[in-house]
C-alpha cells in the first residue's frame, strides 16, 4: 500500500489522531481479542500468517478477502434490510 503524500504538519495531525482512536477503550478491546484469537489459532496449528480474523464469519481470512464486506462494499453494511 503506497504512503499517503502529506504535508509535515498534516502527517503530524494524522498521527496524534491515529493514535487517540488506537487509545480507546473498545479499540483496546478488540486488538486483546485478537491478539487471544492469534494465540490460540497459532496453539492449535494453524497458518495464520498473513491473515486477519473476520468477525462476522468467524474464521481467519487473507486480509484481502477480509475488507469491503466480502466484496459486496460498506454502503448498505450494517444497516436494517
Amino acid at each position: 500500500m503506497a504512503k499517503q503524500k502529506l504535508s509535515p504538519k498534516a502527517a503530524a495531525a494524522k498521527k496524534a489522531r491515529d493514535l487517540a482512536f488506537a487509545k480507546t477503550f473498545a479499540r483496546k478491546r478488540k486488538k486483546a481479542e485478537n491478539q487471544r484469537k492469534r494465540r490460540k489459532a497459532i496453539k492449535n496449528g494453524e497458518n495464520i500468517k498473513d491473515k486477519d480474523y473476520d468477525h462476522k464469519d468467524k474464521k481467519f481470512k487473507s486480509v484481502k478477502a477480509n475488507r469491503g464486506n466480502d466484496g459486496k462494499g460498506t454502503k448498505k453494511e450494517g444497516k436494517k434490510k
